[in-house]
């Protein structure tokens, strides 16, 4: 299929935001994190978020895919294809970025000449490259229509995409210096793969079908609409219990759940419950609402969103009130503290962090790739 002049005008513009997040991660590489808004207090930001939230959204879509080949669910059989292609960009994108948050990128070797295998670090990195190659292998005989092979490699792919969200959470939940990130972080990410991830296919599938290169019929997206009110749900349940767990008196959280609903990432909290939560269910609980594409479209768009901005504050809110008593606080670390001449920004005893310019634009290149490449890549495995 030619490319119509549209599609190379939207094609083109995510080539230069591409460039442009190239420049600016050489710019990171040759003056070091110090660029960014991490510091010693806030060690981790927006590559981190984004890594947990494109984990995520791969998670479901190979979720999904396996599901039609395991349980027989011949519709969506169909739709096997492009969601496997977008899992396959999504995990490429999350490696990508946290390949960028580790700075020194000409070490990464050293993962594999000395890997640390009591870290949840290392075993993700071990799950994601597993889950990589499954994705791989999936695509490769789904094109060439061996079928049987990818019925028994979805009975390993189903749980290992499971597998790779939980692994995630456990790199917070075993944070003995984090009390609320508990054993219910698990549950917690799977459960928000799953509507994230559902979401983010109807949306890709709702574009694939204005772009004429993959027609799914509307009962079809319908359906899939009913079970992303089913998993949204369930992503709701879990939030209750983790927030049951905080507030409960005598639980010693209740410092960190006032700050996520009424301090500086409170938001991101209200607008993951409402935006996220509550607002896509209402819009999806009417079969008739499921009818119409772009109610759907919508509140695919809204749950997307609410789970970006439960990564902020589940990442954040922790950041907020360091693990120090005493003394001066800590040393930030930074440049500018680095040069103050008269040490007034030096030490923190508030956690705070922003963003900065470059890291923006490397994050949106990093995704305009991921966009192009799942362009292509559906423009020639899918067919009409």
């Amino acid at each position: 299929m030619q490319l119509s002049s549209k599609s190379k005008g939207v094609l083109g513009v995510l080539a230069l935001i591409t460039l442009a997040g190239v420049g600016c991660w050489c710019y990171q590489l040759a003056n070091g994190l110090g660029v960014t808004g991490m510091s010693n207090v806030n060690s981790w930001g927006a590559y981190i978020c984004m890594f947990m939230l494109f984990v995520g959204l791969s998670a479901g879509g190979l979720i999904v895919a396996s599901s039609a080949h395991v349980f027989g669910i011949e519709d969506f059989k169909r739709i096997s294809m492009p969601a496997v292609i977008l899992s396959t960009v999504c995990i490429c994108v999350a490696g990508v970025l946290i390949l960028i948050d580790m700075g020194g990128i000409q070490r990464v070797w050293r993962l594999f000449t000395g890997p640390n295998f009591t870290s949840p670090l290392i075993w993700d990195v071990c799950i994601i490259t597993a889950y990589l190659v499954i994705n791989i292998l999936d695509l490769v005989w789904m094109s060439r229509g061996q079928e049987e092979k990818v019925r028994k490699l979805s009975y390993v792919a189903l749980p290992v995409a499971i597998l790779v969200h939980s692994v995630t959470a456990w790199i917070f939940g075993l944070q003995i210096a984090r009390a609320w990130y508990t054993a219910i972080m698990a549950p917690i990410f799977v459960a928000s793969a799953l509507d994230s991830g559902l979401a983010l296919l109807i949306l890709a599938l709702l574009g694939l079908r204005a772009a004429g290169i993959f027609n799914v019929e509307q009962g079809l997206l319908s359906k899939l609409a009913r079970l992303l009110a089913v998993f949204i749900c369930v992503d709701a349940f879990f939030v209750g219990c983790e927030l049951l767990t905080m507030g409960y008196p005598g639980a010693g959280e209740a410092n960190a759940l006032a700050i996520m609903t009424s301090g500086v990432t409170a938001p991101y909290f209200w607008f993951e419950l409402v935006g996220g939560l509550l607002i896509p269910f209402l819009l999806l609980a009417s079969a008739k609402r499921r009818e119409s594409m772009g109610i759907v479209a919508c509140a695919s768009a809204l749950v997307v969103l609410g789970v970006a901005c439960k990564r902020i504050w589940l990442l954040f809110t922790s950041f907020v009130q360091p693990n120090v008593f005493g003394g001066p606080g800590i040393t930030l670390g930074t440049a500018q503290a680095a040069n103050d001449p008269v040490f007034e920004n030096v030490w923190a005893i508030i956690g705070s962090y922003a963003p900065t310019l470059p890291e923006l634009v490397i994050i949106c290149g990093v995704i305009a790739l991921g966009v192009i490449a799942f362009y292509l890549l559906a423009q020639k495995l899918c067919t009409k």
